[in-house]
């Protein structure tokens, strides 16, 4: 009797592991369905579910795959999965290996633009806030975009026919490629520490929308935000849009609208000199005639007419004045005059000195200090007893009081 043969778990594995991966059908299939359960790892590898009405099968898309997809998947898109059926080992579980990932209606590129578009838009990278304006008078221009192409002769020849005294930069660029979104950003940062350009045009001519992606990368955008100097976007035509155009200060439908953009038509700054120096001329001849009718005006009042009659008449005028002034003040001094006279005879009055021209005396202690009263002086006190003609020094050798001005009593 032969024995059956027993298998490990890990041989039953791999045995279907071998017979999934060459299987002719399986080892490289398209499945259309809908992705759900999606999970971008840290690791850069994508895992979700796709579903249909009869089922759903667990896939995975490694981050070297992943790289190379322009958009990032969501809940409920429909898409078609290029890749393998293989077998997980350590669990068991079949899953889809996707290698490339296509959407269902809707193209990838434009998928990933809504979806950049939308995420820039989010943060605020089109604000109206944020624009700068353009400078009025240009002096130099920075060319970012290909040295060969056809947008930059045609900025060079517009820019210059309008306005010949123009300086224009080119910075060589790479606009269409794997590398030319770090070469625009390069040269965004170069014209930037330049410090010479008052504006730059970034640009170049039209193309599918595989060819202007360069200007649809997030770099390109972030670092048009990040530009110092104002920024036109011109790129391609007037029906292509770029994330570029949202976020650029300024957005021209061509490269040749660009150059009119950022210059003057010499013609409209003669156009505007003429303009001013018409009105300076009217505004002029506007000051001149009304001076003109002020001197008039003043040409006709009596006082410049007959200059001499009225010099007489302000002279009468202050010479009779001036007599009612004297006249006045003559009165007032001989008013005061009098007061003063009059004053002087009350005080003349009550002068002590004129009390003693009628033989009265006035006591004095040693400090010249009057002595009024007989209870204030002592015996033997020097007196000085003014008089009218002179002093006399005195000695107290005794005091008798007035009662009443009738007895006299000794102290």
């Amino acid at each position: 009797m032969i024995e059956p043969k027993v298998f490990s778990v890990g041989q039953i594995n791999r045995y279907i592991k071998n017979l999934l991966e060459n299987d002719f059908i399986l080892n490289s299939l398209l499945v259309q369905g809908e992705i759900s359960n999606f999970k971008a790892h840290s690791s850069g590898h994508w895992y979700f579910t796709l579903k249909d009405a009869q089922g759903a099968i667990s896939c995975v898309i490694f981050r070297q795959d992943a790289a190379n997809i322009p958009f990032e998947p969501e809940n409920g898109m429909q898409v078609i999965l290029g890749g393998y059926i293989s077998l997980y080992e350590k669990t068991g579980q079949y899953q889809f290996y996707g290698e490339f990932l296509q959407p269902v209606g809707m193209g990838a590129l434009q998928i990933a633009f809504e979806q950049m578009k939308e995420k820039l838009d989010a943060e605020g990278l089109f604000d109206p806030d944020f624009k700068r304006e353009l400078p009025e008078h240009v002096e130099t221009i920075a060319v970012i975009t290909s040295p060969t192409g056809a947008a930059v002769r045609d900025i060079i020849q517009i820019a210059k026919r309008r306005d010949p005294r123009v300086k224009i930069a080119v910075f060589p660029t790479l606009v269409q490629g794997e590398y030319a979104a770090e070469d625009i950003v390069k040269n965004l940062k170069l014209a930037n520490s330049w410090g010479k350009a008052d504006v730059i045009i970034l640009g170049r001519g039209g193309g599918s929308m595989e060819d202007l992606w360069a200007f649809n990368e997030e770099i390109v955008a972030r670092a048009i935000f990040a530009s110092e100097v104002p920024v036109i976007s011109a790129v391609g035509h007037e029906t292509d849009f770029t994330i570029a155009d949202f976020v650029s200060d300024m957005r021209a439908p061509a490269p040749s609208a660009a150059a009119e953009l950022a210059t003057v038509h010499l013609d409209s700054i003669k156009a505007d000199v003429e303009e001013m120096t018409d009105r300076l001329t009217r505004d002029v001849q506007a000051v001149l005639t009304a001076s003109r009718r002020r001197l008039d005006f003043l040409k006709e009042r009596p006082v410049l007419k007959r200059p001499l009659e009225r010099i007489q008449r302000t002279q009468i005028y202050l010479e009779e004045k001036e007599r009612l002034l004297l006249r006045e003040t003559l009165r007032k001094l001989e008013k005061n005059n009098m007061r003063l006279v009059s004053a002087g005879a009350r005080l003349e009055a009550v002068s002590p000195f004129s009390i003693m021209q009628r033989g009265y005396a006035v006591a004095m202690d040693e400090k010249g200090i009057p002595v009024t009263s007989v209870l204030s002086a002592k015996e033997g006190q020097a007196l000085q007893v003014r008089m009218k003609d002179g002093i006399l020094e005195t000695t107290v050798t005794g005091k008798k009081v007035f009662d009443g001005g009738k007895e006299e009593t000794d102290i």
